[in-house]
């Protein structure tokens, strides 16, 4: 499901930059948390990418928790996360993600998950301007990833993230379904 995400530097901020188009800079941080502030990158009306930091999760009035994903099979539709699917989605840059998993065998271990060229991950988000908050979205799991959690990060490609980011809602429904099992991952026990 992703609850902590991994940003390593050099040259992580620069392969952002380059593959996204944009003057985009982060610190490093191994363990962003629920509710710390992540540098992600939207696009303005005219379809201008930039970079803008928000806070990871929303807490609407209704809920006791905040929520820091949305299933992205159903985003599009629920009320909670409706608008800003239409109007607000977001990309969130990272090196990997953290799972928590005792794979049947009682003790929790932690493990991140990377791309194995180290190149950045793309999760889908969707932001709220409003409150300066993002969600990011999951999605059901590859056979690869399934072991560890029943549900993954939606990952984007680089093109998928262009167009998650500046093209019409219709296009944005399309990768919902699209985005299954397409990075190869590489898992670490880490202490």
């Amino acid at each position: 499901m992703c609850g902590r995400l991994n940003i390593i530097d050099d040259p992580f901020s620069q392969i952002v930059s380059e593959q996204l188009g944009l003057a985009f800079s982060t610190k490093p941080n191994s363990d962003l948390r629920p509710t710390d502030v992540i540098d992600c990158v939207v696009a303005s009306p005219n379809g201008e990418l930039f970079q803008i930091p928000l806070r990871w999760g929303i807490k609407p009035s209704w809920s006791k928790k905040v929520i820091i994903n949305a299933q992205s099979e159903s985003v599009h539709q629920k009320p909670t996360f409706r608008d800003a699917f239409s109007y607000h989605r977001a990309v969130i840059p990272c090196s990997g993600w953290y799972e928590w998993s005792d794979k049947g065998q009682g003790n929790k271990v932690k493990y991140l998950f990377s791309e194995i060229t180290e190149k950045p991950l793309y999760m889908a988000g969707i932001g709220y301007p409003e409150t300066q908050e993002v969600v990011s979205l999951t999605t059901s799991p590859s056979r690869r990833y399934e072991e560890y959690h029943h549900r993954m990060p939606m990952l984007l490609g680089i093109d998928e993230a262009k167009i998650w980011l500046t093209d019409n809602k219709e296009a944005a429904v399309t990768l919902l379904n699209d985005c299954v099992d397409r990075v190869p991952w590489i898992s670490k026990l880490v202490s």
